[in-house]
């Protein structure tokens, strides 16, 4: 069975939305779609690129499949580490509206997603089932504890609005800290494996 990842870039209030441009995500009024792209380094590129060496199959939220498949189907060169990993290997995106998926090699999620998302990680022989961004998704699918593992890509910068991974109200969740680097430009990268339900005590207990 594959493990489900999630990778998303996150400012250091939580927010998500609209990373990489301004017009990528303006729902809600959201005024600050780019803030990430002040600190993309080689660090950032070098993290992506062993994350996505390791995929094999990607599940996509919608609003994130029309962004990617307006983009790397025309990076065509085999060499390219994202792109001949996202053209040729399978993708899943869920939506309630989409019925044929024009990029190759895409089957849309119908019905019961959370279950469906379960049979796709049985499905999944060979690396990672791959989410990147998807934020509505990724907060579904961890509301139902089926994603595995999360890629944090913490950047050094507060946006004080815009829709957050975690939102409130969401169950109480524990992780563990699997791996740790930080880039020239100060983004810190977190690596987490899902560790159960969240676990309360008091110093009074001792330490």
């Amino acid at each position: 069975m594959a493990k489900l990842t999630l990778t998303t870039f996150v400012s250091l209030d939580g927010v998500m939305q609209a990373p990489g441009g301004p017009e990528e995500d303006t729902s809600g009024g959201f005024a600050y779609g780019g803030w990430m792209v002040p600190f993309a380094d080689d660090g950032m590129v070098a993290f992506a690129h062993e994350v996505f060496d390791r995929a094999g199959a990607f599940l996509l939220g919608r609003r994130t499949y029309d962004i990617f498949s307006a983009y790397w189907p025309q990076v065509t060169d085999p060499e390219d580490p994202i792109a001949s990993r996202l053209n040729t290997l399978t993708k899943h995106v869920v939506s309630t509206t989409l019925n044929d998926a024009a990029w190759e090699n895409t089957t849309v999620v119908p019905g019961d997603v959370p279950a469906e998302v379960a049979r796709l990680k049985e499905r999944t022989a060979e690396g990672e089932l791959q989410i990147h961004g998807s934020g509505t998704l990724a907060r579904s699918l961890l509301a139902h504890d089926l994603i595995d593992e999360i890629n944090l890509l913490l950047h050094p910068v507060y946006l004080g609005t815009g829709r957050r991974l975690f939102p409130d109200g969401g169950r109480p969740t524990a992780f563990e800290l699997t791996d740790h680097r930080a880039t020239g430009s100060g983004i810190a990268i977190h690596t987490y494996r899902l560790d159960g339900r969240a676990r309360f005590g008091t110093f009074e207990d001792g330490v």
